[in-house]
């Protein structure tokens, strides 16, 4: 292990590998937060980076998957990530709503429109305005309404149940089914131009049978959810009893494992999840017919995934700071060994910072073993140090002496200080002088509180 390790950190190459992985991981990690997408399996990770490459654009989304797998969830990550994130979302079901109330309740209606139309009211479209409405279950819409929503897609505009005049919005559609809207096009249920003008870009989401490892990622998340919500100390689920519910097929898919585990955590609290407390039906759901779960110990609320993935993101973001403090070190280094050994009142002056000239070559070797690090261990080895023509561009107003017994901080601390001192605070010039990054500076700067 430790040998593949120094491996890793001796080849560059997979160092810049591991660190674009690490990245990825923790802005997959922000993304799913951000959305509320949960899953790791390959087609929840195709699915959110759908949702980031349609988000920033204005086209019309179709988002088809059965019942319960998440399609609100997508609709409400696409206008998360939009610009137009700080406006309204509205969610409407068009099939719990009768033909009349849906047209009603999307286009608004005016005074004496209908019985019961006491006085004028606004739509959902105009109140969207600006913003996302989200239209689930776009198959159940009557020919009439289908009709009024195609002019909305290409016009921009509507107008009221009863009324005469136009009205102007700008609205994101995103529309969602669970049925084959060509077969319904085919079969005269839709309309096939309106079907177009909505699967300009589309989403498909699994159904929960087709992706069982992400059971446990979505338990884990439904545990703690639910935990927060109800105050109750879940104590975890046992290992045979999440084997029973990666195994269920799950009809009512990612919302029916949301409810079961919301129950778990209100009916058992204080104790771990066995298979009896699971309801009958998924209990015989899980036949070995299906593939087994690979679970090996207790899952528990907080105790085992909770942890596992902000550590890894944690090893990650070491992982690029170590990068950056690497390469930090090797123009370190190579400032360090282009400096003059210079001895004074009898100290080994390891180097000064304005008084390096590079006009003659030194092939000195200077002794190091008085220098030490922070934990104290010694260094005894020697170096010779070869000149590389290094010179400031901008002479400082007094060299910096480093002596035998600093630290490499007390040293780079000095040196910071000298150059942003020459250049008259100037971090852009220091910088450069330095031979490292603004943002790099930045850091060292708050670092070793060289702000003042």
């Amino acid at each position: 292990m430790s040998q593949d390790v120094d491996e890793v950190f001796d080849n560059p190459s997979l160092i810049s590998d591991v660190i674009l992985l690490g990245s990825r991981l923790i802005e997959r990690r922000r993304l799913q937060r951000l959305t509320g997408i949960v899953g790791e399996t390959d087609a929840m990770i195709e699915a959110l980076e759908r949702v980031v490459q349609i988000a920033p654009v204005e086209s019309t989304v179709l988002v088809t998957g059965e019942s319960g797998t998440g399609k609100e969830l997508v609709a409400r990550g696409i206008h998360a990530l939009s610009p137009r994130r700080h406006e309204p979302f509205i969610a409407v079901n068009v099939a719990a709503l009768s033909d009349t109330l849906l047209e009603s309740e999307l286009f608004g209606h005016e005074k004496g429109a209908f019985t019961g139309a006491i006085a004028s009211r606004r739509g959902l479209f105009e109140i969207s305005n600006g913003g996302t409405i989200f239209l689930d279950e776009i198959g159940d819409m009557a020919s009439s309404t289908q009709t009024k929503l195609l002019r909305v897609l290409e016009q921009q505009e509507f107008h009221k149940v009863g009324g005469e005049k136009s009205i102007k919005v700008d609205v994101r559609i995103v529309a969602a089914t669970n049925q084959d809207l060509r077969r319904l096009v085919s079969l005269g249920g839709f309309r096939r131009d309106l079907y177009f003008r909505l699967n300009v870009l589309s989403i498909t989401l699994p159904a929960l049978r087709d992706r069982k490892a992400d059971v446990p990622t979505l338990v884990e998340t439904f545990v703690l959810e639910a935990s927060n919500r109800h105050d109750r100390d879940f104590h975890g689920i046992s290992s045979d009893a999440m084997e029973i519910l990666v195994n269920y097929s799950w009809p009512g898919n990612v919302r029916e494992l949301k409810n079961l585990v919301e129950s778990m955590v209100v009916l058992s609290p204080g104790r771990v999840i066995r298979p009896e407390d699971i309801p009958e039906e998924v209990r015989a759901g899980g036949g070995q017919a299906l593939l087994p779960a690979l679970i090996d110990q207790t899952v528990h609320s907080g105790e085992v995934q909770k942890h596992l993935k902000p550590e890894l993101e944690f090893v990650f973001r070491t992982l690029v700071d170590l990068r950056l403090d690497m390469d930090d070190l090797r123009r370190e280094f190579e400032a360090y060994r282009r400096g003059e050994g210079l001895t004074t009142n009898g100290e080994t002056v390891i180097g000064t910072v304005g008084s390096v000239s590079g006009d003659k070559p030194i092939d000195s070797v200077i002794e190091i073993g008085a220098l030490t690090s922070q934990q104290g261990i010694e260094v005894s080895e020697e170096f010779p140090v070869a000149d590389s023509g290094w010179k400031l561009s901008s002479p400082l107003d007094e060299p910096v002496v480093f002596r035998a017994g600093m630290t490499m901080e007390d040293v780079e601390r000095q040196t910071i200080s000298a150059v942003l001192s020459s250049v008259g605070g100037n971090r852009r010039k220091a910088a450069k002088l330095l031979g490292i990054g603004e943002r790099t500076l930045y850091r060292k700067i708050s670092k070793y509180e060289l702000d003042g």
